[in-house]
């Protein structure tokens, strides 16, 4: 009766025991879960596309029109290449163009006298020499005709034009410098491609689809922002191969047993976007993939508080 006096006793704190063993053994499982497999990430960063403007033309630049950091719209202009050598280039095709006109006027009157002449006054061969000569004349015409609008199609490019609505970013042309024809010089960001780009462990690649909700905090910002899964990358690059010499694969020949999970880039896409948030292409982001269900994985702001 001792014995079983003492088991009885015993059997709460046994229980005690079990229950905290098995709640333990389940909550590492479930934060295992959370952190391996769930779609959430801190590794997030705002992005957006980049216009690099350069000229069609070469030539010094004579004015700049915008400001660092300034918005500007489509068909707005930023900046002017010195237009006077195009001027006397569209003078100079113009000339040539009257030219070729007055000769190929010429050839036409001559060919004309020519076919009004019986057979027994003038050959054969020389008809077709006028008639090689007027088309001869014709060509040139149309050859003038195109370098005339080349020339008029230069002057008009020494005037830089934006074309999307944007930021100029990081603006480093003044007025003196020497551009050539496609030559980067001003970086424009299209203020309507900003998304954000999420970096998720390959483990968690499994639960995340393309159109899944996605939960956006950006560092700094109080308010959670709504997207959606635009598309998942399909590659990366493989650092353990190279090419090498005849096209033959380079592999590493030492191998890490510990390995981590690569980094593969999600692209997300945002539905809204408030007017007094200023977005900044590279500001760093928390990003949570909803489940199936519709649930979502955890607050944005409580993994936010993690950093």
């Amino acid at each position: 009766m001792t014995v079983l006096n003492s088991l009885f006793r015993a059997l709460p704190r046994i229980a005690v025991t079990l229950l905290v063993t098995v709640a333990a053994a389940g909550g590492g499982w479930w934060l295992w879960d959370y952190y391996m497999n769930e779609p959430w990430t801190r590794d997030g960063r705002v992005r957006a596309d980049i216009v690099q403007v350069s000229s069609d033309v070469t030539g010094l630049v004579t004015d700049v029109r915008v400001s660092d950091n300034a918005l500007v719209h489509a068909g707005d202009v930023l900046f002017v290449v010195d237009p006077g050598r195009y001027r006397l280039a569209v003078e100079q095709a113009q000339a040539n163009l009257d030219s070729a006109r007055a000769e190929q006027a010429y050839r036409s009157a001559e060919a004309g006298r020519y076919e009004r002449l019986g057979n027994n006054v003038v050959s054969t061969a020389q008809r077709q020499e006028v008639i090689a000569a007027m088309t001869k004349a014709e060509a040139a015409t149309k050859q003038a005709e195109a370098a005339l609008n080349l020339a008029r199609f230069n002057l008009e490019r020494t005037v830089v034009k934006a074309t999307v609505d944007g930021y100029v970013t990081n603006l480093q042309l003044k007025v003196g410098n020497y551009v050539a024809a496609g030559q980067a010089v001003v970086a424009l960001l299209d203020r309507h491609s900003f998304y954000v780009m999420g970096y998720f462990e390959e483990t968690k690649l499994p639960r995340i689809h393309p159109g899944a909700p996605v939960a956006v905090r950006i560092m700094g910002v109080d308010a959670d922002l709504s997207g959606h899964v635009d598309s998942i990358t399909r590659a990366i690059v493989d650092r353990d191969r190279a090419e090498g010499s005849g096209l033959v694969a380079n592999v590493n020949p030492t191998f890490n047993w510990v390995r981590l999970a690569q980094r593969i880039p999600v692209r997300i896409a945002l539905d809204t976007v408030p007017e007094s948030l200023q977005l900044v292409a590279g500001r760093t982001a928390t990003v949570a993939v909803r489940t199936a269900d519709g649930a979502a994985t955890r607050k944005v702001a409580d993994l936010s508080a993690e950093r």
